[in-house]
């Protein structure tokens, strides 16, 4: 893979041994019926401040019965993606299923890979539906950071962390790994700055063009007073992250957050964010035979590991793989959805694989969305069909960095020309 990336990398594309080919249909193939979400919020102080995860993730599941016209009993697993929440989310996932009105016979488990925490969830249905496993699933994601990203309390081996550099980078601030990719690779503030701007402005185009209605299930939701009492019920269709006004003067009057003389600040960092997203996957010749729609296939995935004090790198590393796997180019991808945790590891990733901006998130990214942790790479299939619809576009790549260092990436086909 003749690219400029300063690591290697460790995985052979191996083309041939993929099961699904982009432009070629088979009764095989695992296809996208649905793909929706929440709007994103303000953690702490937007339309789900008072929503817990089990209650955003029960939203959007009953949301895919209702649209779909599903009989949730066809449904075997659903898979969810989350990061902070204790326990793992794994009962109160379960639970919301129920609530959402799938039956007891449908199976519940979440995961967590950080950040790409909901595409792992759809990755895991889809290998799951092509091994045989299953039939029918969905891989959802969901973070209420409101609720849970404050509370976390994890008990870690110091020994371990001394013992190899690279298992103490792991506990590395993410906004200090953010600086670390900035000071490596020349990123300067302003080219971070410019880039945040832009996604601010593709994002409130995108907003006032209606472009998100399609992907976005307006929910009533109820919100609590600063005593936690006076419920009140408001109706939550939109991203409230969004800042038509952002200007490169603007965010140059924000101090840098983790560093003095550092770059990183809250204008050019992803928001922290509530919000949910679902995915329902099944086999072609399964979604003919129920008369569903298709609107596009799962091509192939990948994840890969760079060093744990550059986590952000880690796209640049994983969507090489993932589309040669598919048997394609970079220049074959009409959309890129790249996860901005921050301007910085996004932009570094655009140059370093020289990716046109037009083609990069161009409804805006999680600097002006937001981004809930967990339902970040659910919503970015959410995010990306519809604009690959409305583009007459073909083909699309969802990727992010991960904490601890770790990227993923994955390839969507578009059936909606």
């Amino acid at each position: 893979m003749p690219y400029n990336l300063p690591y290697p990398i460790p995985l052979a594309p191996a083309p041939e041994a993929q099961v699904t080919k982009v432009g070629v249909k088979s009764p095989e193939d695992v296809v996208v019926v649905s793909a929706l979400r929440t709007a994103l919020t303000k953690g702490r102080k937007g339309g789900f401040k008072d929503t817990l995860a089990d209650q955003l993730v029960q939203y959007v599941l009953k949301a895919t019965i209702d649209r779909t016209g599903i009989d949730p009993k066809l449904v075997q697993d659903i898979c969810v993606g989350n990061v902070d929440a204790p326990g793992g989310l794994a009962t109160p996932a379960r639970m919301a299923a129920l609530a959402a009105g799938f039956p007891e016979t449908t199976s519940v488990s979440t995961t967590n890979r950080q950040c790409s925490s909901g595409l792992q969830a759809c990755v895991t249905i889809a290998s799951a539906i092509q091994a045989g496993l299953i039939d029918i699933g969905i891989g959802a994601g969901v973070e209420s950071m409101s609720s849970d990203y404050y509370k976390r309390d994890r008990l870690m081996s110091k020994k371990i962390a001394k013992e190899l550099k690279p298992a103490g980078d792991c506990l590395v601030p993410m906004g200090i790994t953010s600086e670390n990719v900035a000071e490596d690779y020349g990123l300067t503030r302003l080219a971070q700055d410019e880039f945040s701007v832009e996604s601010h402005k593709k994002a409130a185009a995108a907003q006032a063009a209606g472009y998100f209605k399609e992907e976005i299930v307006p929910i009533m939701a109820t919100i609590l007073d600063k005593d936690g009492e006076n419920p009140k019920e408001i109706l939550v269709d939109q991203d409230e992250g969004i800042r038509a006004n952002s200007s490169v003067e603007s965010l140059s009057k924000l101090k840098p957050v983790f560093k003095k003389d550092g770059s990183t600040h809250a204008g050019n960092a992803s928001q922290i964010s509530d919000g949910a997203a679902a995915v329902l996957l099944m086999k072609r010749k399964t979604a003919l035979a129920l008369g569903l729609p298709i609107i596009g296939k799962y091509v192939t995935a990948c994840t890969v590991g760079v060093p744990p004090h550059l986590m952000g790198i880690g796209p640049a590393y994983a969507i090489p793989v993932a589309v040669e796997r598919a048997g394609l180019k970079l220049d074959n991808v009409d959309i890129f959805e790249i996860n901005e945790a921050f301007a910085s590891q996004a932009l570094y990733t655009v140059r370093v694989l020289g990716i046109p901006k037009n083609k990069v998130n161009p409804k805006g990214g999680a600097i002006a969305i937001g981004h809930p942790l967990g339902s970040t790479g659910a919503r970015q299939i959410a995010t990306l069909f519809p604009e690959l619809k409305r583009t007459k576009s073909r083909v699309g790549v969802t990727s992010m960095c991960m904490g601890t260092g770790m990227g993923m990436a994955c390839v969507w086909e578009n059936e909606q020309l």
